[in-house]
């Protein structure tokens, strides 16, 4: 199993090649050596800086059995003997299964926006870790990791893809390789905020491809895409569905937090 040192460094090379200015980081590594680490939800100071406060980690929802076996969504009630939801039933996702950490709520949202916005990238071990457990079974069998990637763009603005920092988390734990230039993202889409599921659906339509060895990396593969938070699933979908045109015996999906009610994002 990798360290926590391990997992940190390559951390790095999720980066893809952009790094932070040197001052920048002196002046990160100073404040962390003279102030407290802080709760990334509430602020409360901590002993540990890859934490949440007590009162912040009793409020994270974390999502256990029995859920649908396809979608990775709870049942409301005791449904064990009941594997699949009617709505996968309905509508039947492109990936063969997918998995979820925790409820998108208040507390995963406060998590989600500290790592992507607010560089706290200490974070990704502790998600990585929860998403690693909440997809075992998934991971079991898995060939390799795929994350969902940023518009060229937007990675330099952000100058790292989560998504990717996650799945080398993942990939550490479990000893197994990420694919961190299978998939590319052809076209420059808008925020999904606000957006219904048909308005997401179709403005991430033809939006990845694979590059040509991602498409050789993953034929006959079983590989499980990554992602930060699943909301409709579109993103998810077209992904899904450009690796199984590029061959991938199967393609799972783990996410760190899953929109249960998309009309609240």
């Amino acid at each position: 199993m990798a360290t926590h040192a391990s997992v940190t460094n390559r951390i790095g090379t999720a980066r893809c090649g952009v790094t932070r200015s040197g001052l920048r980081s002196a002046l990160r590594f100073a404040l962390d050596a003279v102030l407290p680490p802080l709760c990334p939800v509430c602020g409360e100071p901590l002993t540990d800086a890859d934490a949440l406060c007590a009162a912040c980690w009793s409020r994270l929802s974390f999502i256990a059995r029995p859920y649908c076996d396809r979608l990775g969504t709870p049942f409301p009630h005791d449904a064990e003997a009941t594997r699949v939801s009617a709505a996968a039933i309905a509508h039947p996702p492109a990936w063969d299964r997918a998995r979820a950490a925790v409820r998108y709520d208040d507390v995963s949202r406060a998590l989600v926006h500290a790592l992507k916005y607010a560089d706290r990238l200490e974070l990704a071990p502790m998600m990585g870790r929860w998403m690693s457990e909440a997809g075992r079974d998934l991971l079991a069998d898995a060939d390799a990791l795929v994350p969902v990637p940023l518009h060229w763009r937007r990675l330099w603005a952000r100058r790292f893809n989560q998504a990717a920092l996650l799945a080398t988390v993942m990939a550490d734990l479990r000893g197994m390789p990420v694919l961190v230039d299978a998939l590319k993202r052809v076209r420059a889409t808008p925020q999904q905020v606000g957006m219904t599921r048909a308005e997401r659906a179709g403005n991430v339509q033809s939006a990845f491809r694979l590059t040509e060895h991602g498409a050789a990396a993953v034929r006959g593969r079983r590989v499980v895409l990554v992602d930060d938070v699943m909301t409709t699933g579109a993103t998810a979908e077209a992904c899904a569905r450009a690796l199984s045109r590029a061959g991938a015996a199967r393609v799972d999906v783990i996410v760190f937090a899953c929109v249960l009610d998309a009309t609240k994002v």
